[in-house]
């Protein structure tokens, strides 16, 4: 068996995904956890691309990598309070870390037998008028409710960040 240039990318970027998402749970600081979430939504995009999936792929990158991201990272920066940056915050005790940690385990191996007993069946690969056909159905079709999502979104965050602020406006 050889080892491709398109395999040792996917190994690659596979790897600094898992990397990141690790660096995610496990950072001390909530904002260097916030700037690693991007990062993972990025190799997740890179993965996509590399397993032709061209489309999923930017719409990792403009929905996850930036959309999404920008959000948290704001709303960490703007809700941050003295206690986010502690390494064991109110309430977080040692039977609580490792339930997380049993249950993250569990979770893996479960994920991974499943994973492993599946019999896979070879696709017949992407559609190339799939994409036009998504893209007609919502600039087309489905145009206003995708709008009224967005505004609803945009208004959901607005009012959590008037809630977090509290009484006093700080």
């Amino acid at each position: 068996m050889t080892l491709t240039l398109h395999d040792a990318t996917f190994a690659l970027l596979a790897l600094l995904t898992l990397g990141a998402a690790l660096g995610v749970v496990l950072a001390r600081n909530i904002v260097h956890s916030a700037f690693l979430l991007v990062l993972t939504f990025l190799g997740v995009a890179g993965l996509f691309l590399t397993l032709d999936a061209g489309f999923l792929g930017l719409v990792q990158v403009l929905v996850y990598g930036g959309a999404i991201s920008v959000l948290v990272v704001f709303a960490v920066m703007l809700l941050m309070s003295e206690q986010a940056g502690q390494t064991n915050p109110p309430g977080a005790s040692r039977f609580t870390r490792w339930a997380g940690g049993v249950g993250a385990v569990a979770l893996a191996l479960a994920l991974g037998a499943a994973v492993c007993t599946t019999a896979w069946e070879p696709g017949s690969g992407p559609r190339p008028e799939a994409v036009a056909e998504l893209a007609r159905l919502m600039l087309g079709d489905y145009v206003v409710p995708f709008e009224a999502a967005a505004v609803l979104l945009l208004l959901a965050v607005v009012g959590a960040i008037i809630l977090a602020k509290g009484e006093d406006g700080r």
